[in-house]
């Protein structure tokens, strides 16, 4: 098949897009800089320049692709991720950027649509599972999240296959977000923060690039992608620490969350299930928890400054 990838030179998409060239298909994808083409020409796909902002010229990208995947995202780094404004540019691409897209797969023929979202639109629901027919409650940040839902929907609805991802807290070695709960691990401090014995959805950014290829088979609608047993965030810190070779955190700051609305959704507990995505297809996670994913991280990138 040949496949149109926005966000193929981000964490998940250069994971992605080698296994996608690699189960035979042609991989087309956005990179917006000379060294980011170069980077996806090494990962096997063909690079273009595209403003997601630009309806025609994603209308023209996009035409003569079978499949669409968009896992354009802009999160800000966890210092900045209490301020409103710092999420501007990752919301209009998750509306604006995410609903060009579809109008673009639309007018253009594309039969399957692919969208990334999370897993943390889910209510708190303590130490009960969550499985992909419970209500979404999505707190202000995602917001975002739950309007590219809704055009993968109309999608859908218009009779394209739309599949949504919504996954579990990325974690990968060189990310800036696993670069700070290490960090914070290190000082003694909780890098996922939050009640002890709230569940925090993960999953390991390699396992979430299989399920990317996993999805080209599914059928349309929302699916679950994490861990097979989220920890709480007491495990998942306790984990970090000893995965560091390190004391855990002394506090759970949970105290600061609760000072911006904008992170009062990590207070919550989500015990998100996989168990759906795992029965309609032959993914599974390489590890299944962050506790054992951590583990492997640490040791294949023993030595790494990153």
């Amino acid at each position: 098949m040949k496949i149109f990838v926005a966000g193929a030179t981000g964490v998940l998409g250069q994971r992605a897009v080698p296994l996608l060239v690699r189960a035979g298909n042609s991989v087309t994808g956005v990179a917006r800089s000379k060294q980011k083409a170069a980077r996806l020409r090494e990962l096997g796909g063909e690079p273009v320049e595209v403003d997601l902002f630009d309806e025609a010229s994603v209308a023209a990208a996009v035409n003569g692709h079978d499949v669409v995947i968009n896992l354009a995202t802009k999160i800000p780094p966890p210092s900045q991720a209490a301020l409103g404004r710092a999420w501007s540019e990752s919301h209009r691409i998750r509306t604006e950027g995410a609903g060009n897209l579809v109008a673009a797969s639309l007018a253009t023929g594309v039969t399957r649509f692919v969208q990334e979202s999370i897993a943390f639109i889910y209510p708190d629901r303590g130490n009960e599972w969550i499985d992909e027919d419970v209500p979404l409650d999505p707190p202000v940040l995602g917001r975002a999240n739950q309007a590219a839902e809704t055009h993968a929907n109309r999608f859908t609805e218009a009779g394209g296959v739309g599949v949504v991802l919504r996954f579990g807290q990325f974690y990968a070695w060189e990310t800036i977000h696993t670069q700070y709960i290490r960090r914070m691990a290190r000082l003694r401090l909780p890098g996922v923060p939050g009640p002890k014995g709230a569940y925090c959805p993960a999953i390991a950014v390699d396992d979430a690039a299989a399920a990317v290829v996993a999805a080209l088979d599914v059928p349309a609608g929302h699916w679950n992608v994490c861990d097979d047993e989220p920890l709480t965030r007491q495990a998942y810190n306790q984990a970090v620490a000893d995965a560091l070779g390190v004391k855990p955190p002394l506090l759970t700051g949970t105290l600061l969350l609760k000072l911006s609305a904008n992170t009062r959704f990590y207070l919550r507990s989500q015990r998100v299930s996989n168990r759906r995505f795992k029965g309609a297809t032959d993914w599974f996670p390489r590890y299944r928890d962050a506790r054992t994913g951590w583990l492997a991280m640490v040791a294949e990138n023993a030595g790494v400054s990153a």
